[in-house]
């Protein structure tokens, strides 16, 4: 069954849309995973999703990257997508839609949007005078730039002095109008330490900004005149219109914002925030078009204590770190590790400790004994017990009761590590809980009813931890369902809506009675490290 998107229903969210200059890094796949796990926890949720990410095909660094290549830019940008689309699927991440901003459909929509605000009088022709930096594709006021003139995120690169005819979008007329939306929706930037940077830029004073060059021919033409080729972030940013595109509709900007627009949250990395945070809501209240409900700039990634950078030799390649350890292991230490919005570090032996010890020792092995005794001391099925009548003393219920509610809130607050914090503290109650308990003893003590209420326990509480944990571990919580004996696939959200929906599998106590186990097996194995 088809469920209609509704304001009240629906969510629909991006990643930024990647640049190609380059092919992808953790950076990317951070951000990426993120979304993914967002997705995956609002369709939990029972909602109609829209997940659109992409890439950002056009600009100078394109240009001047694929003739360094000796390759024409579209061949180069065409590699280079694949290299992100592939990682996106070793990464497990479902999106529904890829946008690329060199397709036809894209050029459409960037026409119609320039129309508007070309109507509205926010676009005007001028004189651009000022620092370029063409590693961030944009100009930069002095006060921005480090004593040499470099720019501090690309400290290699000298600024450049231009001087040139451009066409301009009227931000500084919008100053007031941005600055009563940050006061009036303070949840629009988040989280709170990227929102004091943008209300201080903002105070400062809003300049109007370029969107076209003269210099470059990679990219659309300014509608209206095409000796000018339209800047890389007017046309990048509208990428996200074209996602929301079915792939049968006519690419016209009334059939893009129909049904998904406005997005309810922009995941996007703190370099890129002002874009996101000033630019875009200024475009897109000149355009007449409702605003998202939030910007989230999350924090940046370190490697042992260290910034990461090709220069010093210590960059992470995600498509590697899956190889290794798989995809689980991967989403699951940058989810858990590293509280989102903050900057985070990456550790090879911290890496191991954690995912060996939350996902492989405590989850993994209390699942497989816990399953090995209710086939030895129950048949393989699962025992009949009255909830209702379990004590106080039974801490994994008192625990497991009210979860959903603390996991639902973390996440819908991406609070990532807060929700897997949450969920495996239940799980290391369990732990203790059977290792006191002791049904050995108690089946050797002939206390049959009072083995049985132990593993029902356990075993119910292992499965509200995987179905809680399954948007940012979908393939080992798969694994944990099926040995219970469900047949849900947490790849499959057709399969999740039908047969672990939310109201039932995401509260302590959806295990019935008779269900029949699988055997045992290792569902995560631990990852041990060569000796070198």
């Amino acid at each position: 069954m088809t469920v209609t998107p509704t304001e009240d229903n629906r969510f629909s969210l991006t990643t930024p849309l990647y640049y190609v200059n380059a092919l992808p890094h953790i950076g990317s796949a951070y951000t990426t995973i993120a979304a993914d796990a967002i997705a995956r926890f609002q369709r939990l949720l029972g909602k109609p999703v829209l997940f659109v990410t992409g890439t950002d095909e056009h600009g100078q660094k394109i240009q001047q990257t694929a003739r360094e290549k000796g390759r024409d830019p579209q061949e180069y940008c065409d590699e280079v997508v694949a290299a992100f689309d592939g990682l996106w699927k070793k990464l497990n991440v479902r999106y529904d839609r890829f946008s690329r901003t060199t397709a036809d459909r894209h050029e459409a929509i960037v026409r119609d949007f320039f129309q508007r605000v070309w109507d509205n009088g926010d676009i005007y022709l001028g004189q651009q005078q000022g620092y370029y930096c063409v590693g961030c594709e944009e100009f930069k006021d002095e006060r921005e730039l480090l004593e040499n003139r470099h720019c501090p995120l690309h400290p290699n690169l000298e600024a450049e002095w231009r001087d040139e005819e451009n066409y301009f979008f009227r931000l500084s007329k919008y100053q007031q109008t941005l600055e009563d939306l940050y006061e009036s929706q303070p949840d629009f930037i988040q989280p709170e330490t990227r929102r004091n940077e943008v209300l201080s830029f903002v105070k400062q004073g809003l300049k109007d900004f370029s969107i076209s060059r003269v210099d470059m021919d990679w990219g659309f033409p300014v509608p209206n005149d095409p000796n000018h080729t339209l800047y890389v972030w007017f046309d990048a940013l509208l990428g996200y219109v074209t996602g929301l595109l079915d792939p049968e509709e006519e690419a016209t900007l009334e059939n893009a914002v129909k049904y998904w627009w406005p997005f309810n949250l922009h995941l996007i990395g703190k370099d890129i925030l002002r874009f996101h945070a000033i630019y875009w809501p200024a475009m897109i209240l000149s355009a007449g078009l409702p605003l998202p409900k939030q910007v989230f700039g999350h924090g940046f990634l370190t490697k042992d204590g260290h910034k990461i950078s090709k220069s010093l030799g210590n960059t992470i390649d995600p498509s590697e770190l899956v190889d290794r350890f798989s995809a689980d292991a991967v989403r699951y230490y940058f989810m858990k590790e590293i509280e989102f919005g903050r900057d985070g570090d990456y550790n090879e032996t911290r890496f191991v400790n954690i995912v060996n010890a939350d996902l492989a020792n405590d989850l993994g092995n209390l699942l497989n004994r816990t399953l090995k005794m209710a086939h030895k001391y129950c048949g393989g099925v699962l025992p009949e017990i009255a909830i209702d009548r379990l004590g106080e003393d039974c801490t994994p219920k008192e625990l497991g009761l009210p979860l959903s509610e603390t996991v639902k809130s973390a996440y819908e607050a991406l609070e990532f590590h807060r929700a897997c914090e949450a969920i495996l503290t239940l799980v290391r109650t369990c732990n203790k809980y059977l290792d006191d308990r002791a049904p050995w003893t108690l089946y050797k003590h002939g206390e049959q009813a009072a083995v049985e209420e132990v593993l029902y326990v356990v075993l119910e509480s292992v499965r509200l931890a995987a179905y809680l944990l399954s948007p940012v571990v979908p393939q080992l919580s798969t694994q944990i369902y099926r040995q219970l004996g469900f047949e849900t696939d947490f790849d499959r959200w057709d399969r999740v809506l039908k047969t672990a929906s939310f109201e039932v599998h995401g509260r302590w106590g959806a295990l019935r009675s008779g269900q029949i186990l699988n055997q045992p097996s290792p569902v995560f194995q631990r990852i041990e490290l060569e000796v070198k």
